[in-house]
């Protein structure tokens, strides 16, 4: 059984930095490298937001509101997707999931891990 477990969140000051990790178990190195790794955030009583997404032959998209901030990366070997965050703003305090696809084969999510914001 695939899983998908996210650390690395936790309590951040305005202009500071975090990352983020989402390490996959249950799944070999063929599909995991072969598959979409995308970051989600949901903040309270807003809707679910792609935040980053990198591809199998790791092409990079971000959201407009982190581009510049944020940058997602991939170890496939460590079958591991991460996202550093820098000059965080209380605009990015979420709760951060990641997402494993491929097409309509494969699509798991992690947890989730609470990223917030504050002085």
């Amino acid at each position: 059984q695939v899983q998908l477990v996210e650390s690395g969140g936790g309590l951040v000051q305005p202009g500071g930095s975090l990352s983020l990790s989402c390490a996959a178990s249950g799944i070999s190195y063929s599909p995991f490298s072969m598959s979409t790794m995308d970051w989600y955030r949901q903040a309270p009583g807003k809707q679910r937001e792609l935040v980053a997404r990198i591809t199998s032959a790791r092409n990079t998209n971000y959201a407009d509101s982190v581009k510049g901030r944020f940058t997602i990366s991939r170890d496939n070997n460590k079958r591991t997707v991460y996202l550093q965050m820098s000059s965080v703003n209380t605009e990015d305090t979420a709760v951060y999931s990641c997402n494993l696809h491929r097409g309509n084969v494969i699509d798991y999510w992690g947890q989730g891990t609470q990223v917030t914001v504050s002085s």
